[in-house]
C-alpha cells in the first residue's frame, strides 16, 4: 500500500474538516471497541472536529452577512442613482415626479450604505416605509424603474434581516467556540501525532485488522494533500513525514 502520510499543515480549514469528517466516516463501518487506544484518538478527534465545524459555520454566516450587506448596498445606490438622473430629465413630468420622491429621500441619501449594519438597516427599512406612502404612489410610478428597484431593496433587506438572524445566533455561541485555526492545529496534531503514527505500527502489527481503514485513510489524506500541492503550484506533492 501507499505510505500512510501526515496531513499537511497548509491545508485550509474547511480541508482539514472535510477530510477527518471522512477519516470519522470510515472509522465508524466498523466495531473498534476492541481496540480503546484507537476509540480514545477517534473519540477526542470527532469532538474537535465538530468544534472546528462549529466555528466554520460562523465565519460562514459572517461571510454570507458581508455577501448580502454588499447586495444591499448595491441596491440603494442604484435608487440613488436613478432618482438622481430623473430629476434632470428633460421630460417635466418625469423631472416633477423625480423632485417630489428626492423631498423625502434626501433625509436618507447614500450615506446609509457608510452605516454600521444596524443603523443601515434601521435606515432602509424606515426608507421603505417612506416609499409606501400612499401619496407618494403617483410620482413613483411615474419614473420607470423605480418601482421594481424598491422590490429588489426590499428583498434584498430580507435577505440580509434572515442572514443576521443567523450570524447573531452564531456569534452569541462564540464565547464557547474555539477560534477555527487554533483549532485545527489541534485536529492536525491528533491525525498526524495520534492517529498516523499509531496506524503505521499498528498495520505492521495487524494487517488483516487495520490494513482496510489504514489504506483508506491514507487514500483520503493523500488526496488532499495532492489538492493542495497544485493549489500552491509545486512541483513535488506536498508530503509530512
Amino acid at each position: 500500500m501507499n505510505a500512510l502520510n501526515k496531513l499537511t499543515s497548509i491545508s485550509r480549514t474547511t480541508e482539514v474538516n472535510s477530510v477527518v469528517s471522512r477519516i470519522i466516516f470510515e472509522y465508524e463501518k466498523t466495531e473498534w471497541s476492541s481496540d480503546t487506544h484507537l476509540t480514545g484518538v477517534f473519540n477526542l478527534l470527532k469532538g474537535k472536529n465538530e468544534i472546528l465545524t462549529d466555528s466554520i459555520n460562523r465565519i460562514k454566516a459572517n461571510s454570507n452577512l458581508k455577501e448580502k450587506d454588499k447586495i444591499r448596498d448595491e441596491k440603494v445606490r442604484s435608487v440613488h442613482y436613478l432618482i438622481l438622473g430623473f430629476m434632470h430629465s428633460p421630460d417635466l413630468a418625469i423631472k416633477s415626479a423625480a423632485q417630489e420622491v428626492y423631498k423625502m429621500y434626501e433625509h436618507f441619501g447614500l450615506g446609509i450604505i457608510n452605516q454600521s449594519y444596524a443603523t443601515a438597516s434601521s435606515l432602509i427599512h424606515a426608507l421603505l416605509l417612506e416609499f409606501s406612502n400612499a401619496s407618494l404612489q403617483p410620482s413613483i410610478v411615474a419614473l420607470p424603474g423605480l418601482s421594481q428597484l424598491i422590490e429588489e431593496l426590499t428583498t434584498a433587506q430580507s435577505e440580509f434581516d434572515a442572514a443576521s438572524v443567523i450570524y447573531d445566533e452564531e456569534k452569541a455561541a462564540e464565547g464557547t467556540k474555539e477560534n477555527a485555526s487554533k483549532i485545527k492545529k489541534e485536529v492536525l496534531s491528533l491525525v498526524n501525532d495520534k492517529l498516523v503514527v499509531y496506524l503505521r505500527a499498528m498495520i505492521q502489527v495487524d494487517e488483516a485488522k487495520y490494513g482496510e481503514l489504514t489504506r483508506t485513510i491514507a487514500q483520503t489524506i493523500d488526496d488532499n494533500n495532492i489538492a493542495v500541492n497544485k493549489r500552491k503550484k509545486k512541483a513535488k506533492p506536498v508530503v509530512e513525514q
